[in-house]
Order: C-alpha cells, then structure tokens, then sequence
C-alpha cells in the first residue's frame, strides 16, 4: 500500500528543486484486565503522508490523510506554497540533503503478534490479574489490579526527488501490570516496572521481559509498603535501580541536550536548557564514571531505527563521554543552525507531524561494579527503584523526584523496606557525584512509550537501557 501511495504522489509531484515524501501507517492494539474482568479491546489504525519542499532556502510542508492522487497533489502544492513564502522569512537557509539513503529496517520479531490467537492473549492476562490480586493476608489490602499489553506495528515509506527510499517496520510491545493496596486512609501503588518494560519485537517480548514471573511479588510488596515506616530524609547516598536511573538520565540529561531546545525553539511550551553552545566539548557534565551514548542501532530497543525521519542514517554516538559533554541530540537541521555536531535523531510521532529533534534510544553504559559491591560501599543510604513522580524546571535543571519502592542501607547491607522516597538535586551538580556505575549484570534495556514536546505536541517512544548506579551526598525525603 505504502508503494502505490509514493507512486501515485510522484505522478503529481510539484515541479519544485526537492521534495521527499513520508508515508506513515499506524496499527495498535491495547488488552487489558482489570480486577479480573476484560475490558473492550483498544484497536486504532492511521495512515497519511506528509510533503516536505525546499525551494531557494525556504522550506514547507503538508500533510494529509486523503491519499487520493487530488488529495496527494494538493497537498504537495501547499507545500511548495509554503517553501515560496518563507524564502525571505526563515531563520535559517533550508538545504537539500548532500545524501540521498537507500535501504530496509525492521524491528527483530520473533514471534509475530499476529499469529498469537486473541483467546491466548486474553488467558496471559486473565492469569496475570488472578496473580496480581494476591493471596492470603495480602489479598485484603489489594483494592485495585490490573494487567495489559499494548502492541504496535508502524511502516514507513521515505522517498525524494534526489532519489532517496528508505522502508522501516517497527514492531513493539509494552506489558504493563500495576495494583494498589489501602488500609484505613493510605493507599499504596506497585507496578511492574511503570510502564518501562518496553521493547521492540512480538510477542516474545512478554518472555524476555520477564512479566509473568515477576507478578506475584508486585501484590506482596504492595502489602509491604502499607506497613513500612517513611523514607528516612536528609543527605545521605542513593542507589538508584535500572527503572527509576532511566527517568534520571530521560529528564536531566536528554532533554537538555536536545539542540532545538538549547536554541530556542521549544520555550514557550517544554521549555529551554541550562545547556548552551559553548559548553559542548569541555563541559564537566558528570563524574569520571558517566558514559552516554546515542545508539538507535542496539536491537531489540524501544527507539531502534535504521535512518530518522529526515532520512540521515543511525549511528551509535557518545554524547558524553568520562563525563565531558561532547554533542548534543540535534537533527541534521539543528546541525545546520547551530554549527554543532548532532546525530541522527529528526523524529515524528505520526504522518501529521513534522521531524524534530527527539531522543531515541539514550543509554548509560554499564561499568565494573556488581550491584552487592554498589551496596556494600554505602554506609548510610536509601536504595529505590521504579518512578512514580517527577518535577523538573523549565531549564531542565533543578529536580525533584519521587519512587514507588525502597530499602534503607546501613553499613552496606540492604535493610528494611521504607515507603514514599524521594530525592532532589540539580543536574549540573548531582551527575558530578556519581560514585560507583554497575556492571552489565545490572543493567537492562528499558524505554518509555511517553514522551511528550513541540507545538503542535508530539508522544514518541524513547528506549534507555542503563545498570544500577551510587550517588554521595544526595537530599532524600520520605512522606512525612
């Protein structure tokens, strides 16, 4: 279908000096149980295109879901309106890309979720409510349980007058699980992992993920977090857990460094960046221990991709590196404006959205320390796991944020479990007191289904994988 649309445009194509066309279809599919009973089935499908033009600097796009040659053609005209219009008027002079790519990506897909009957999704996750609403004593406190999977599939269609056609299939899963237990005026939520046990692939994703192993402990400790005495506050050091390090690195390092944010573009509505220009290649982001990469290339991430939507091919790219900031998350348009070195991240949530900047998969790379060794340096901490809040300036600087999950640490051993944790700092500071980076053995490859920026604004997935990680001297609170 993506074939008969692209040819169909060419035949009516504007008579301009580039143009490229982006043809975009969408299939989802969300099941879910809830305390036991089936809700209806969440389907959607979406399918359009949109037009780029660059004519003499100027650029303009359009897009549409009439995928008639009238509606392809009309379509195609305004853009090139609109790349006549802002000749004089852009902020920068638009240019036809150098390379015109040619290629096929696919996401790894093991076991297709087509070929899995509706009846066999539907038993995993009547099995998985039944688990989540606990047994014995900790079934009295469970008041609310629910288990889902939310499947996508999304083709790509990317060609030019230059030459350029790019096919993309990407598959991904997300299995989700939470419950909430109350006694008296309290209520508690655990989840299984948020929703951050996302990854691309079928149904084996399930599996891999571990998801129906890891049921039965999410009522149980729901139950416990009712009986736990407060987060302990003060300066104390932090463990942070793969699923609670990937919000971390999500909100103070990828979206500072995003180049369309440290340029401007995004103030009036996700905001600027304590991040600027002159910081890239001698900024001391991090301690010595911090290594961050840019790697849509990694199999099997939320964010893989083999070229972004502007057609510049992916590449694994250190974004800091011992700690020094050495690019930025900026497109190859971004590139142009700012003079900065950037890597392929021109993403679009859907056919009716331009490309803009966007974190992909964002990852800290693993270090030497097993995670008994990250524990046993602590003499007095709090380790958490799993984001439940979130607040952050619009400069993506001052912090602060709160967890599901947590054991207090007292002379490097794990303690009792304590309720409501938090913590606070500032992200030019609180990397700087990274002090130990776990080994591949703690790390996991994670993701997020939800990220949200631009006007009009656009929810793209973004994959993070990350190990375990030890902060000195950080401001944790507990929920008094």
């Amino acid at each position: 279908m993506l074939d008969i649309i692209a040819r169909r445009f060419r035949d009516q194509a504007p008579d301009m000096p580039y143009w490229s066309l982006r043809v975009v279809s969408e299939r989802d599919e969300e099941l879910s149980v809830r305390c036991d009973i089936a809700l209806p089935a969440r389907l959607s499908r979406a399918t359009g295109v949109m037009v780029n033009v660059i004519d003499a600097g100027g650029q303009g796009y359009a897009a549409t879901s009439d995928l008639s040659a009238a509606g392809l053609r009309a379509a195609g005209e305004r853009a090139a309106d609109w790349a006549r219009a802002t000749r004089a008027n852009s902020v920068m002079r638009f240019e036809a890309p150098a390379a015109e790519p040619q290629g096929v990506f696919e996401s790894r897909v093991r076991i297709p979720w087509s070929s899995v009957p509706l009846a066999d999704k539907q038993d995993l996750l009547a099995r998985a409510s039944a688990t989540l609403r606990g047994v014995g004593p900790v079934r009295e406190k469970i008041v609310e349980w629910i288990a889902a999977l939310w499947h996508s599939e999304v083709d790509s269609l990317f060609i030019s007058s230059a030459g350029a056609r790019v096919e993309q299939r990407i598959s991904t899963l997300v299995p989700m699980a939470s419950v909430a237990a109350n006694r008296a005026t309290e209520t508690v939520s655990r989840t299984f992992g948020g929703h951050a046990k996302a990854r691309q692939g079928g149904f084996e994703v399930v599996a891999e993920v571990g998801f129906e192993a890891a049921l039965e402990s999410i009522p149980e400790q729901a139950a416990e977090l009712l009986a736990a005495p407060n987060c302990p506050s003060g300066t104390l050091d932090l463990v942070l857990a793969p699923d609670q390090m990937i919000l971390q690195l999500h909100e103070s390092i990828g979206h500072p460094l995003e180049l369309d944010r440290i340029l401007g573009d995004e103030r009036n509505y996700a905001g600027t960046s304590f991040v600027t220009a002159e910081m890239f290649g001698s900024y001391r982001y991090g301690s010595k221990l911090l290594n961050v990469t840019f790697d849509p290339t990694r199999e099997g991430e939320l964010a893989s991709f083999g070229w972004d939507d502007e057609g510049t091919p992916a590449e694994r790219q250190y974004l800091i590196r011992d700690g020094v900031l050495l690019r930025g998350l900026g497109g190859a348009t971004s590139q142009l404006r700012s003079g900065l070195a950037g890597v392929a991240t021109s993403r679009a949530s859907s056919w009716n959205r331009p490309p803009i900047d966007r974190m992909s998969n964002l990852n800290l790379e693993a270090g030497d320390s097993p995670f008994d060794e990250l524990i046993g340096r602590v003499e007095r901490g709090v380790y958490m796991e799993t984001n439940c809040s979130w607040s952050i300036d619009d400069s993506r600087n001052k912090f602060q944020f709160g967890c599901e999950f947590a054991r207090r640490i007292e002379d490097g051993r794990l303690r009792e479990v304590v309720k409501k944790p938090g913590y606070r700092g500032i992200s030019a500071t609180f990397w700087r007191s990274l002090a130990g980076v776990g080994d591949a053995s703690t790390s996991e490859v994670l993701g997020t289904p939800y990220c949200g920026k631009g006007e009009p604004n656009q929810i793209v997935r973004v994959g993070h994988a990350s190990p375990a990680c030890r902060f000195e001297n950080v401001e944790v609170f507990g929920g008094e």
